[in-house]
């Protein structure tokens, strides 16, 4: 069997918890050959992983480099294929709906319809490059903003627009590769070429989401000072790019049930879904023995805004007015990009005064160590999926402080105390009431490795994929089972602690990942054929 596994900015050019489950998969699975679609910046990326031997080949796809060069041109203007597609991508566009309404159905099948005769007009050589900056279709798109919102799109922003969404298009216009299975680590971009994939050689897929890349796009334009028109078009782009995402896609595999939440909230079809927890090795993991003289919290990810290591700095200054002797150590690189955030950490520790117990540690060879060198850790997010440097912190034995963002609550349960996020003074409580408490702490460290062996294991994480790939492969979907013993689903389910404010943002979908992803199904026309027993429906 060959599946072709599709990313967006990760793996295998950059780290983090996407890319360590790219890796995992493949390497975990020797028996099925792969390869790897890695949507990338400009093609100049370095691969920072060592392939695994059944990797065959790595494609990358860049977004933001020249548009990708045809072996065949179609000569004069674009035609009615392309005009008539793109009034009906214009159309869905412009028409956003209540994701639960019967008209947000139809817009998706519509949405989605367009995008194939877009891809249909690339695979006969057409160059959307061309086509979406012609005349005709800058006033295609003024007409249709026109008749739905009036004025507020000028000539100039129609073309940034234009030029913007032909740099989200481009995975359409890419050849796909043939393959047994399509597998999209993330919704968003990334599903362009699951769907060119499901269209071309009728391949099903499957589609994963670690956190939600809707939520993240709009997180990430809160600070673009782009038009309100252009922000209304991209935003309005992704949206409907998510739906048809949901619609195309065979098996549903979110990474928690708060992302399968999100999923339902946005049209997905609960028939199709099962939640598929991460999972880490127990054995590269080990407890520690013992805790380090000095009260000593750890944060271990990368140097990232959204990390929001800003809280955990000002949380620390008020944990060393009541634990004069404890310390903050914070391990973990800074991606190429982010040196000013870094620089500002930097800045925010010598403000408080905190230089002499505060220090940003980098990139450790040993992650097992930096866990070990803590007497809890920390993470305070404001945009997760189900992230590993928690599960893996709860395998070496540390009890947590986290942020309830994404499927951190679901990952903690009993393990560990969760707080509001941006809440410094919840997560100064938190952490205090951890160091002082060395009853309660032993006990939720304890608990932390427990749920790990029990639920969050890579070997069950990967059984579960052989599953799903087997039974998509078999014809046997109808009665797609993926294993999960009621033991454990009733544990993984379990309330957590959570102390300080605890609110979802007025934003409801107010984030955005780095890293965007779109998709939509290659079955041609709108409707798709549900998958029925998905185990996870009780609990929506």
């Amino acid at each position: 069997m060959k599946i072709v596994l599709v990313s967006e900015g990760t793996y295998p050019y950059a780290m983090g918890g996407v890319s360590l489950w790219c890796d995992q998969l493949i390497r975990g699975m020797p028996e099925y050959r792969w390869e790897m679609v890695a949507l990338t910046v400009d093609g100049s990326e370095r691969e920072l992983w060592k392939p695994p031997d059944n990797l065959e080949y790595t494609q990358s796809i860049p977004m933001w480099g020249p548009a990708p060069s045809r072996r065949r041109r179609r000569s004069g203007p674009p035609g009615t294929a392309f005009t008539s597609a793109y009034e009906a991508f214009l159309t869905a566009l412009m028409n956003p709906q209540d994701p639960r309404s019967d008209q947000a159905a139809v817009s998706r099948s519509r949405f989605l319809l367009a995008l194939r005769g877009l891809y249909e007009y690339t695979a006969e050589g057409g160059e959307l490059a061309d086509a979406l900056t012609t005349n005709q279709a800058l006033a295609q798109m003024m007409d249709a903003w026109h008749g739905v919102y009036g004025d507020g799109l000028t000539l100039a922003d129609a073309i940034e627009a234009a030029w913007l969404i032909e740099r989200m298009l481009r995975p359409l216009s890419v050849p796909p590769v043939a393959a047994d299975i399509v597998h999209a680590s993330m919704n968003g971009l990334s599903m362009l070429v699951a769907m060119a994939t499901k269209w071309r050689h009728g391949a099903p897929v499957v589609l994963s989401e670690h956190g939600i890349y809707l939520r993240e796009r709009y997180l990430s334009f809160l600070n673009e000072d782009s038009p309100r028109a252009v922000k209304i078009l991209l935003l309005n782009f992704f949206r409907a790019l998510a739906g048809a995402g949901y619609l195309i896609a065979d098996v549903l595999a979110p990474h928690s049930s708060y992302n399968r939440r999100w999923q339902l909230q946005n049209g997905a079809d609960p028939d199709r879904m099962w939640t598929m927890y991460n999972g880490v090795s127990p054995d590269e993991f080990p407890p520690a023995e013992s805790e380090p003289d000095r009260p000593t919290i750890v944060f271990m990810g990368r140097i990232d805004p959204l990390k929001d290591l800003h809280t955990l700095i000002r949380a620390f200054a008020m944990i060393q007015a009541k634990v004069p002797k404890a310390r903050l150590r914070i391990f973990g690189g800074t991606p190429p990009g982010n040196e000013l955030y870094r620089d500002s950490c930097i800045q925010l520790i010598s403000d408080l005064g905190l230089r002499d117990s505060v220090a940003l540690e980098g990139k450790v060879d040993s992650q097992v160590g930096a866990y070990h060198a803590g007497t809890i850790v920390a993470l305070t997010s404001i945009s997760e999926g189900f992230p590993y440097s928690v599960v893996e912190a709860m395998a070496c034995g540390r009890a947590v402080v986290c942020t309830n963002v994404g499927g951190v609550a679901e990952a903690v349960a009993d393990a560990g105390l969760v707080v509001s996020p941006r809440d410094h003074v919840a997560v100064a409580d938190a952490c205090v009431r951890l160091l002082t408490d060395d009853d309660l702490r032993r006990q939720m460290a304890t608990t932390a490795r427990s749920r790990v062996l029990d639920l969050f294991t890579l070997a069950h994480s990967l059984d579960a994929y052989r599953q799903v790939y087997q039974q998509l492969t078999d014809g046997s979907l109808q009665t797609l089972v993926v294993s999960r013993p009621a033991e454990s689903r009733r544990r993984a389910e379990t309330r957590p602690r959570i102390r300080g404010r605890v609110s979802v943002t007025a934003r409801g979908h107010a984030a955005v990942a780095a890293h965007g992803r779109a998709s939509v199904t290659a079955r041609g026309t709108a409707s798709v054929t549900g998958v029925s027993g998905g185990p996870d429906d009780a609990a929506a």
